[in-house]
């Protein structure tokens, strides 16, 4: 009896010793081991299904899962409204927090808080975990051919209807900007859903142009327009020209003295098309997303589907967009109150 007694507590033990050694070989992988395996990533889009950024979405998931450890499914759910806000507070406040949902916004749902007061928003931009962004996109202000309207002198001298989504949109943001800063004379119509019904405002006379939809977006919806000269450019806006883009830089437009409100708006397009996870994202599943995201944006078939669909890839780390949001919202007071009076009038 005492040497069955023996046996077994000798063999419970050993049983514990061997389970104890699973579990330290299972930490010391790492859940990057297999925490995406059999697993769904949701990627919130906030704006509607066929827009520039459901295209970046959708591009990405098509080439992230096999840089992910255990090769995850995806699924996009377009969530658009109030220029992505309702994402950002979705994507903050509902979404999974262990590495299974990220996000893409419009630059201005980053941007509105330092404008605004963070006091009215349910987000706080800074504490999104940045993933990257996919491209740092020139913004246009354009009008249709039968408009009338070719120049920014034009648009000084005469009244131009720009088609828009809502306040605080970039069709709005600019628009206003470039009245205080360059002396345009834009009005604004604003209940448009999302870009493609913008450009359908545009086409059917019921606004001269728009102001401030992303390159990338009118070659997604209207591929033709630029390479063939459909649309007259007013101006593209980026801190820097892009010489692939017909048309003169908005800061041709923009005095000395008023340059620093104009690049504080602007900057934003250095991350035109931002990916987040919410906040409190463990920092392994964060790691592991961004490793993954950045090896997507290089891929190659990636980038020949991006040539293909005419949408530029100028990806920026979530180092490089962290730090860029974060120089954001360290401006001073007084730039930024400036800028409030310009685009809050």
């Amino acid at each position: 009896m005492r040497h069955v007694l023996h046996s077994l507590f000798s063999t419970g033990w050993k049983q514990l010793a061997l389970a104890c050694l699973g579990s330290a070989a299972a930490l010391a992988a790492g859940p990057s081991s297999n925490f995406y395996e059999g697993k769904q990533i949701t990627v919130i889009v906030g704006n509607p299904a066929g827009s520039g950024y459901d295209a970046y979405a959708r591009l990405l998931t098509r080439h992230m899962g096999k840089y992910l450890p255990g090769n995850p499914s995806f699924v996009v759910q377009n969530m658009p409204g109030a220029g992505s806000i309702n994402a950002a507070q979705h994507l903050a406040s509902f979404a999974a927090k262990d590495g299974t949902a990220f996000g893409t916004l419009v630059p201005g749902a980053i941007f509105d808080p330092l404008i605004d007061g963070q006091s009215k928003f349910r987000y706080s931009a800074i504490n999104f975990e940045y993933l990257g962004s996919a491209d740092s996109g020139t913004r246009l202000c354009f009008t249709s051919k039968k408009s009338g309207v070719a120049t920014i002198e034009d648009a000084r001298k005469n009244k131009v209807i720009l088609a828009s989504t809502a306040p605080q949109s970039s069709a709005t943001d600019y628009a206003l900007f470039m009245n205080a800063l360059a002396g345009t004379k834009f009005e604004i119509v604003m209940g448009y859903k999302g870009p493609a019904e913008l450009l359908m405002a545009m086409e059917r006379g019921e606004a001269a142009g728009i102001c401030a939809l992303d390159s990338a977006t009118v070659n997604s919806i209207r591929p033709d327009w630029l390479e063939n000269g459909a649309i007259n450019i007013l101006a593209q806006a980026g801190l820097e020209k892009n010489p692939q883009i017909k048309g003169p830089s908005i800061f041709e437009f923009i005095a000395p003295e008023n340059r620093a409100a104009a690049e504080l708006i602007v900057s934003q397009q250095e991350f035109s098309r931002p990916f987040m996870a919410p906040p409190g994202t463990p920092s392994e599943q964060l790691k592991i997303l961004r490793t993954a995201f950045m090896a997507a944006m290089k891929d190659p078939e990636l980038v020949a589907e991006a040539d293909k669909m005419r949408i530029g890839v100028n990806s920026k780390s979530g180092a490089e967009i962290t730090a860029i949001v974060h120089k954001l919202y360290a401006s001073p007071p007084e730039l930024v109150d400036r800028v409030r009076k310009i685009l809050r009038p």
